[in-house]
């Protein structure tokens, strides 16, 4: 018997094929079909003991979420990298090698954590087009537009309209990471679940897809601002 209670939120989703259970640092989310008639506490008991073993994980994740400043000299991670915040008077906030250089008169407007959010926000935007851009070409495969959301569970998602939507702190992650992602939801565009044939492609275009899959487990405490975030 178990002493734990893990409390988790049940979604309906007209993209799911299947029912699943997402569980990440965030918390518990059971997803099931629009429609679908299996009981999601039935569905928790069935697998209650990978459930815990994940859930205690990412627990052990939560418990290192880094505790940062909105303030210059304070680091924040982007591509892998760890770069020192700096507010200068610049006509536009703008990533430098080693740094985040946010324009005081943006600053000034909103906050720096807006700013900083909105750097992100656009960079994001254009690293993950140019990537999308790059393995579409190479895995012959026609994505619809790219949006950038803060999604709770999940890093990415591919929509039945091929809209690829990703969240924008996945540019926190090291560049092989981001293109591990990418691929994974564009191999979605030919095999729209999980089989073996889905990571079989994968695996053509990123060959050791599973440590950017182990890193991510591993470091998403790290791709949030500060554990408020969480």
């Amino acid at each position: 018997m178990f002493d734990e209670t893990i409390e988790y939120e049940v979604r309906r989703s007209d993209d799911a094929t299947q029912p699943r259970i997402d569980v990440d640092i965030h918390g518990v989310v059971v997803v099931l079909p629009t429609g679908s008639d299996v009981d999601p506490h039935g569905l928790v008991e069935e697998n209650s003991r990978w459930l815990l073993k994940k859930w205690r994980v990412f627990q052990g994740h939560r418990n290192r979420a880094p505790s940062r400043s909105f303030e210059e000299g304070e680091v924040f991670p982007y591509r892998g990298e760890d770069l020192q915040l700096a507010i200068d008077d610049v006509e536009q906030s703008h990533v430098e090698p080693g740094a985040f250089v946010l324009a005081s008169n943006a600053v000034d407007g909103t906050s720096v954590r807006s700013e900083l959010e909105a750097l992100y926000r656009r960079e994001a935007r254009s690293l993950f087009q140019s990537r999308i851009d790059y393995f579409a070409a190479e895995m012959a495969v026609e994505p619809g537009k790219l949006e950038l959301r803060n999604q709770r569970t999940r890093w990415a998602s591919c929509s039945p309209q091929k809209t690829l939507s990703f969240n924008w702190r996945l540019v926190m992650a090291p560049d092989d990471v981001i293109d591990y992602v990418v691929v994974h939801e564009l191999a979605h565009l030919r095999e729209k679940n999980h089989t073996r044939n889905f990571w079989s492609i994968v695996g053509n275009h990123v060959p050791d897809y599973e440590s950017h899959v182990d890193w991510l487990t591993e470091n998403s405490s790290r791709l949030i601002f500060t554990e408020d975030d969480l």
